[in-house]
């Protein structure tokens, strides 16, 4: 029985959604997307279905992902944007066919070309990494407070302060290992 692939970690923000398909970047990285057939999956979690993916097609989208993720750094921390970043951002956002529509609930959603290939989704992903890295939504980029992780994160709380890309893996880690310190600290003052 093969090895179970590790669980995606999703957000509300394709485009940081998308980044934390490599996770503990700062550690012991883990690859979300491993080979084709997972990124197929991924893909389709965010109604971005397509047909199949080849090895090349995924070295395109870690190829995304990477310049989305430098470019996203780069924004959080107000630095310049990386030239190289840019430009495969913006290559993958023209080489698509896709066309955003509007749901009779008022939503926007993404469709496709008929003939879904991964180049079409990946379109929609730096569409949408344009859209958070200029500004034009109602959040702020921020970089992970783990040490071992430092995503780039859409923060979209009330008072930009969120100091974790995700409370339930680095936001809990990060608590309980405040908590484990505070314990073997008060067990040390005890013991004198």
């Amino acid at each position: 029985m093969p090895a179970a692939f590790p669980e995606f970690r999703l957000g509300k923000v394709l485009a940081t959604s998308f980044t934390g398909t490599l996770s503990e970047r700062h550690g012991d990285a883990v690859e979300r997307i491993p080979t084709p057939q997972r990124l197929v999956d991924w893909l389709a979690v965010y109604d971005l279905a397509v047909d199949s993916c080849t090895a090349a097609q995924l070295d395109l989208a870690r190829e995304l992902r990477e310049s989305i993720h430098a470019a996203a750094t780069a924004a959080a921390v107000q630095d310049a944007l990386p030239a190289s970043a840019v430009h495969v951002i913006n290559d993958r956002s023209a080489q698509g066919r896709a066309a955003a529509v509007l749901t009779p609930e008022g939503v926007r959603r993404w469709r496709l070309s008929p003939a879904s290939r991964v180049e079409d989704a990946l379109s929609v992903i730096a569409a949408d990494a344009i859209s958070v890295i200029a500004g034009e939504r109602d959040g702020k980029l921020a970089l992970c407070a783990s040490p071992t992780c430092r995503a780039a994160f859409f923060d979209t709380s009330q008072s930009r302060t969120r100091k974790w890309c995700d409370m339930n893996t680095c936001g809990n880690r990060q608590k309980k290992a405040r908590f484990h310190a505070s314990r073997r600290k008060g067990a040390a003052g005890s013991a004198e």
